[in-house]
């Protein structure tokens, strides 16, 4: 873990952007094409991967399911909209499941011939993915905790359980909750009340806060959680709460800074980010203006579609859920 982070320490240094404050400088030290578009002045759309994959897909799913999302469900759109190359760990695990045993295609209304509880029977069911699947959870019910994390419960439980179901039910209640809140302080508060108060996620928030109330860095969290995956819950959930609540009046430090930190950068900057803009603050022009509102997508019927419209899909979304 620590020369993982020690090597984009010294990447960043070398391209003068510590502290990170802007998209990422390129230099011929990356390998790849798709590394130098997302790099600052290559940068022409939001490129594709999982985060904003599953953030999308829990607004196909929404569309077509509201509140009565299920696991099933879940499963059904994974089947058919998820490519299996875009899976990681527990959801390749829980994907490679869906196939070994969907032998004939359960349709809607029919639950499948096996019990989908096998599908997070996996090595990976303690790490992030179900967490980034969940926010789009939160951003839909504003002020209704208990139904975002009851979304992102039936989302993340196709692949996930225990802590890596709590990160998920959590990110998605504190996203509820934010808008309605006084304080991110406040907000947290309430999600926690949605996950078990012994469990290690609730133990790795409290940390967090400590962290940050005793001005500590992030190195004090990496080292703490240490022996855990660099992509692991428990740790990357730490990281999220300690740069959102450290920054709550400076996105570009928010999301900065716990990029910077590595571990799971990309999924962590997004959480924090779509956490961080929940408080109604305006973020600055320069994070916005360089991918002209394009959104790439590497799902089954989707390649790339404008942030008005899904802006517009989800407030509809939104409306439908809390009419």
């Amino acid at each position: 873990m620590r020369q993982g982070q020690e090597a984009l320490a010294g990447y960043l240094e070398s391209v003068g952007a510590l502290p990170l404050r802007d998209y990422i400088p390129y230099t011929e030290n990356l390998p790849t094409e798709l590394e130098k578009a997302c790099c600052r002045g290559n940068l022409h759309a939001s490129e594709a991967d999982d985060d904003i994959n599953y953030t999308f897909l829990a607004l196909l799913m929404l569309e077509a399911h509201g509140r009565d999302l299920s696991t099933e469900q879940v499963a059904r759109t994974w089947l058919r909209r998820l490519p299996v190359a875009m899976t990681y760990t527990a959801e390749r695990a829980a994907y490679r499941t869906l196939l070994n045993n969907a032998h004939e295609w359960f349709p809607e209304g029919h639950a499948p011939e096996f019990d989908l509880h096998e599908c997070s029977d996996n090595e990976f069911n303690d790490w992030i993915g179900a967490q980034i699947r969940a926010d789009l959870y939160g951003w839909v019910c504003p002020g209704n905790p208990k139904l975002a994390a009851d979304l992102a419960r039936s989302d993340a439980g196709l692949s996930h359980r225990e802590d890596g179901v709590y990160g998920a039910v959590f990110v998605a209640a504190l996203g509820a909750l934010i808008p309605a809140s006084t304080t991110l302080d406040e907000a947290v508060d309430g999600a926690l009340e949605h996950i078990p108060e012994d469990s290690r996620c609730a133990e790795a928030i409290a940390f967090a806060r400590k962290v940050v109330k005793e001005g500590l860095g992030d190195s004090a969290i990496r080292e703490r959680y240490a022996s855990l995956s660099v992509v692991h819950t428990v740790n990357n959930l730490a990281l999220v709460v300690w740069a959102l609540l450290a920054n709550p009046d400076d996105y570009s430090a928010a999301i900065g800074n716990v990029v910077a930190a590595g571990l799971d950068t990309d999924c962590n900057g997004a959480t924090v980010g779509g956490l961080w803009a929940l408080q109604g603050k305006t973020i600055p022009s320069e994070w916005t203006k360089p991918w002209q509102e394009t959104v790439r997508i590497s799902l089954g019927g989707y390649s790339e579609i404008k942030l008005d419209e899904l802006v517009s899909r989800t407030v509809a979304v939104m409306e439908v859920l809390n009419s």
